[in-house]
């Protein structure tokens, strides 16, 4: 064995006690809760743009598309635009010539201003409108396609974080996700926080994209949790929402 690769056999054995009931859960449990309330996504920025994540879930985020190479990513939420910025400088790095589309409701003209004029805005295409609305999964799909080819596709899922709303995201762009790509559904965290920490919110517990990803995967055989990212993270927004294709 080489030593990278008792490296990765080392790490595999770890992940596996840290994903049963380990203390460190327990703390990172804790952490979350506290964190959230503090408003700690709101602390970082990727190459000058507000990031509006978890350090963790973007290390995660990287360490898929260094390994799957997609030519195409879809994020569902775009905010202030540092995700889709970090998207693309991603996708810059694992030197191919892939796009981020960006999907939200209401791209605000000062975020798309910061957008568009970034280093990476030449990897990214903007749309607005519901994520949910056929037309809007009409035309994503349509970019999507035409830019992939042949090449995974990589779809993120960030916007309205309502049962109702997500379920309807997963379902809508499942079929861009084949086999090795993810559909990764975020902020299923809010199932395992307190009611008050969901602040004046239409999502909760009982109501969220965890709830979701449950009914999704309930009625889908393409996928699965890859609960090894879950074990690895311990601090994420994304519990049980990085969905890996299997068929």
């Amino acid at each position: 064995m080489s030593d990278i690769e008792q490296f990765k056999a080392e790490r595999t054995t770890r992940l596996s006690t840290l994903g049963a009931d380990h203390p460190v859960r327990a703390a990172a449990g804790r952490f979350m809760e506290e964190s959230i309330g503090a408003l700690y996504s709101y602390n970082f920025e990727w190459m000058g743009v507000p990031i509006i994540q978890y350090p963790q879930d973007i290390m995660a985020l990287q360490e898929l598309i260094w390994t799957i190479r997609p030519k195409v990513i879809v994020e569902t939420g775009v905010a202030r635009g540092g995700s889709v910025v970090f998207l693309a400088s991603m996708l810059e790095l694992a030197g191919n010539d892939g796009t981020v589309i960006g999907v939200d409701i209401d791209i605000r003209p000062h975020n798309r201003a910061v957008i568009e004029n970034h280093p990476m805005a030449r990897r990214i295409r903007l749309v607005q409108g519901s994520s949910i609305e056929p037309a809007v999964v009409e035309e994503v799909k349509t970019l999507a396609r035409a830019a992939a080819g042949n090449v995974p596709i990589l779809v993120i899922l960030d916007s309205n974080h309502t049962h109702d709303h997500v379920l309807a995201e997963l379902r809508a762009y499942e079929d861009l996700v084949g086999p090795g790509s993810y559909l990764i559904a975020l902020d299923t965290v809010v199932e395992r926080l307190p009611a008050e920490l969901a602040f004046d919110r239409p999502w909760g517990p009982g109501d969220n994209p965890m709830t979701a990803v449950d009914a999704f995967l309930a009625e889908s055989d393409r996928f699965e949790i890859d609960h090894e990212i879950d074990s690895k993270l311990l601090i994420s927004v994304g519990p049980r929402g990085y969905l890996k294709c299997i068929r």
